[in-house]
């Protein structure tokens, strides 16, 4: 199902005893964190979408948590679990090989493309702008300060929009901003990331400024789309429209040339000297540590709109599992049949929520040739934000990589520490603590897979302990007389 807004998917979260009301008063400073995380760590029942709708000193209900289980992660995104979603980009992803011998196939795909493919629509009037703040004021809006050594508040759920200066594509990605004063904040562009591309084009086109708009508070389908990691030129409002199977509807800024996501809650326009940098920072981050302050561009604010009685949408990183990992497991069951594509000996991959996305993969494959365990870790760096992978596990086809004791069991047991490690230097994420370089270091290869003899393993590989299939069944048939 396509929600039509952040309010839209509250109701089904309440309507599912997925979301509990937080009528007692709490603070934003460090207090709703500390019940958020105590919350998202919780299993079952227990753990809940969170609306804080009494918080000190503001008018503005707090929405957290919304994400923070694989089953409000699959209801945000319209399904019944997340990987029904690349199932059916499995299935477009067959178009190029259709032809006249399958063409009944090709007739029954393509109404599902035509359903997929939904072009963001345009439109005059919008909730987002059903209030226009006489003077852009961020200190009427309940930004948290989620952690004690944390530089300052933070709005942690924002869509930022900027455009291309040389061809006018738009990118929408999820960069914290801190917050200075009323109608400043940090701009936490990563040197990786696509609209610090955008600002940097800007700056070498000789423009003193670029354009920026912060959509808070958006259905949950656009807000995932923002951290999802999409091709290059791939429209995070068009795959926002896939997941839907709904256009998603924008509307015009008020005094910056972008368009936004016509019911989001908030709406931030301003623009981002090319020539500013502030010190941003510390804050702490999804690694579980604090990331260290440094100097990053500035946004200045120029006109807020919002929605009457607007939510605020926000998030609290740290020590996993929290909301994030959600987030990240989406991507890693929604892309994996791209990941197939591209790397087809691939049979599954799990990014443990230990890992916080970019420091640990595992990956199973189906091993037809020598060093082919290689190759794969090779491909998977040599991938978007898969460069900033720290440890790569390689494994057989037949190993379960969802179930980490298997894996460990496999990693222990099978690797010879001189032949089976690769270590290769190359690009790390900015938040990495570890290496002695800031943005790059030493990364691990694990060569979990059975050592075959032209790999150099002469010895005989022994068989793994297995009980026969004939005794299984006759078990199977007395357990329930067995009274265990």
């Amino acid at each position: 199902m396509a929600y039509k807004d952040l309010r839209e998917f509250i109701e089904e979260l309440e309507k599912r005893g997925e979301l509990k009301r937080i009528t007692a008063e709490v603070d934003a400073n460090l207090e709703i964190t500390e019940i958020t995380d105590r919350v998202s760590k919780m299993s079952g029942k227990d753990n809940v979408a969170l609306l804080f709708e009494n918080v000190k000193g503001y008018d503005m209900p707090v929405l957290m948590n919304a994400f923070g289980s694989y089953e409000r992660m699959a209801l945000a995104l319209g399904a019944d679990k997340l990987d029904d979603i690349g199932d059916e980009i499995r299935e477009f992803l067959k178009l190029p090989y259709m032809n006249m011998q399958n063409k009944m196939n090709l007739v029954t795909l393509i109404p599902k493309i035509k359903r997929a493919i939904n072009f963001p629509k345009y439109v005059k009037d919008a909730p987002c702008q059903e209030v226009i703040m006489d003077e852009p004021n961020l200190d009427k809006i309940p930004i948290l300060k989620c952690w004690p050594k944390d530089g300052g508040e933070f709005v942690t759920l924002p869509l930022v929009f900027t455009k291309n200066p040389a061809n006018g594509k738009r990118n929408v990605g999820m960069y914290r901003l801190q917050k200075y004063d009323s109608k400043t904040t940090g701009m936490h562009w990563h040197i990786h990331k696509n609209g610090a591309e955008n600002f940097r084009a800007t700056k070498a086109a000789g423009g003193e400024k670029i354009e920026v708009a912060v959509a808070i508070g958006t259905d949950p389908a656009l807000t995932y789309a923002a951290t999802a990691p999409l091709p290059k030129d791939i429209d995070e409002m068009v795959f926002a429209g896939f997941l839907r199977h709904k256009s998603v509807e924008l509307v015009k800024c008020k005094t910056v040339d972008l368009e936004v996501p016509a019911t989001a809650e908030i709406i931030l326009e301003g623009y981002v000297n090319t020539s500013e940098t502030r010190i941003e920072g510390p804050f702490g981050d999804h690694t579980g540590y604090y990331s260290l302050a440094d100097y990053y561009p500035v946004f200045h604010i120029t006109c807020i709109t919002h929605r009457k009685n607007p939510i605020y949408f926000a998030t609290v990183v740290g020590k996993p599992p929290m909301e994030d990992c959600y987030l990240a497991k989406a991507s890693e069951r929604i892309f994996l049949p791209l990941l197939q594509q591209m790397i087809p000996e691939i049979v599954d991959i799990n990014m443990p929520l230990e890992g916080v996305f970019h420091d640990c993969v595992i990956v199973s494959i189906k091993k037809s040739y020598p060093m082919q365990a290689r190759k794969v870790m090779h491909a998977l760096w040599g991938m978007g934000q898969m460069m900033n992978v720290k440890m790569i596990i390689v494994v057989d086809a037949h190993v379960n990589v969802q179930d980490l004791s298997e894996v460990w069991w496999r990693v222990y047991n099978n690797i010879d520490a001189k032949h089976d490690l690769e270590i290769v230097e190359g690009p790390l994420d900015v938040l990495d603590h570890s290496s002695p370089m800031a943005k790059w270091g030493a990364k691990l290869g694990i060569d979990a897979t059975k050592t075959w003899k032209e790999e150099g393993h002469t010895r005989e590989w022994p068989d793994e302990i297995e009980m026969t299939e004939e005794v299984r069944q006759k078990v199977d048939e007395k357990w329930e007389s067995l009274g265990l």
